[in-house]
């Protein structure tokens, strides 16, 4: 039987816990991080579509998410004294609450930050993970701030620093929780912060990709990328459904997922890379006897910078700006060209409708079509501030985290 993966929107009950729009934002790169809107929002922006802007105490690279009205974002002290979960109202830009949590200051990578998970929500709870300089917790709360549970991972340890973001799914907040000495997957109730099940993964060095969700056969799977593998698991349980390892050629460096992997119809990308310059892309299609790999590439693939699987086709882009469009059943590439002149992203990209937007590391934007034929650039922004983050959009709006503030625009007349 032909197998078929059905990327798992917002609104399907499965796959969260709460009823919620087409509005929401809810978790790391939106709707099952796939990082599209189908919504009608600003790709470009300037003063004159800024519906209004918020400085955002602290530092932290945690992207924004939405839910009804309220934007969450998690931040960190200048002095890494506390870690903090802030809520927004999502129309004026007003904090509505800010709860903190105790940390303290610990090496991490420069470009990384004490406060680098993104939050998720399912319109009851909002959870974050917080890591205070040595162990690292699970922390949800109510839409109004009031504290509901804390859950311990344990001690982290890796020389870039942390930046897990959870997702929830059928009432369960789960964690790739991976790291250089141990990984684990880890499921948690939404509701009360009881361990419902934690699986081991095989270690090698911290991975920081995010879970994602399909649904296979009428039954949904949790899919995991990291160093080691890519597997599918029951979520209810945590027991592996299917699983690729992945070999690395003797003598060559196994690289790591930071990007999580990417669905396009049955087929299942994860990109991989480190500081060295080294890059892989590997595309597997789960079946009835386990998974098999489809095509993999070594060149020009993103390290940081997540994927966007739209209509067939796969879009990334390099960390240093080379912008990518492959047919994702085969991964021949259709066209590339640099659109980042200068500089770095960390950021990764977003779909709105069919237009691409993508902001590097000094805050430079540019948005284009999404297209196989070729790069039809629509325009360029500028933020006026480094940006580390993954914009969001929701309700019509474009968010956008920089170094100092959250930016919201909106369409002239919104």
């Amino acid at each position: 039987m032909t197998l078929h993966f059905r990327l798992l929107v917002l609104g399907f009950a499965i796959a969260i816990a709460a009823p919620a729009t087409a509005a929401d934002w809810p978790r790391f790169r939106g709707p099952n991080g796939s990082g599209i809107s189908t919504e009608n929002a600003p790709t470009q922006f300037t003063k004159d579509n800024l519906a209004w802007k918020t400085e955002i105490p602290g530092i932290g690279h945690s992207s924004p998410i939405i839910v009804g009205k309220k934007v969450f974002i998690q931040t960190a002290s200048k002095d890494g004294a506390t870690r903090s979960m802030i809520c927004i109202d999502a129309d004026t830009g007003k904090m509505l609450w800010n709860q903190n949590v105790p940390g303290a200051t610990s090496k991490i990578h420069k470009k990384n930050s004490l406060a680098s998970g993104t939050p998720v929500s399912d319109g009851t709870i909002v959870a974050g993970t917080f890591w205070d300089g040595d162990k690292v917790s699970l922390a949800a709360f109510d839409m109004e701030g009031k504290s509901l549970w804390t859950a311990e991972l344990g001690g982290f340890a890796s020389q870039h620093g942390p930046g897990h973001s959870p997702i929830i799914v059928k009432g369960l907040v789960i964690v790739n929780f991976d790291q250089d000495p141990s990984a684990k997957l880890v499921a948690f109730d939404a509701k009360t912060g009881k361990e419902k099940w934690s699986v081991d993964r095989e270690k090698y060095r911290a991975s920081y990709s995010t879970p994602i969700v399909t649904e296979r056969d009428g039954k949904t799977e949790l899919i995991v990328g990291t160093i080691t593998s890519i597997d599918g698991y029951a979520p209810e349980t945590g027991k592996v459904v299917w699983s690729y390892p992945i070999k690395w050629a003797s003598g060559g460096m196994p690289l790591r997922a930071v990007a999580g992997p990417v669905l396009s119809d049955d087929y299942i990308s994860l990109a991989m890379g480190d500081g060295g310059g080294s890059r892989y892309m590997l595309t597997i299609q789960p079946g009835k006897d386990g998974a098999k790999k489809i095509w993999d590439a070594k060149k020009d693939t993103p390290y940081v910078p997540n994927q966007i699987a739209y209509e067939g086709y796969l879009y990334w882009l390099h960390d240093a700006g080379l912008a990518v469009c492959a047919d994702a059943k085969t991964g021949k590439v259709q066209w590339s060209e640099r659109v980042i002149q200068r500089g770095a992203i960390s950021s990764s990209p977003i779909l709105v409708k069919d237009t691409m937007l993508i902001i590097a590391e000094d805050g430079t934007a540019v948005s284009f079509k999404a297209s196989p034929k070729g790069l039809e650039k629509v325009g360029e922004s500028k933020v006026g501030e480094a940006v580390f983050s993954t914009p969001a959009v929701a309700d019509g709006k474009l968010f956008i985290r920089g170094a100092t503030h959250l930016f919201c625009y909106a369409q002239k007349g919104s």
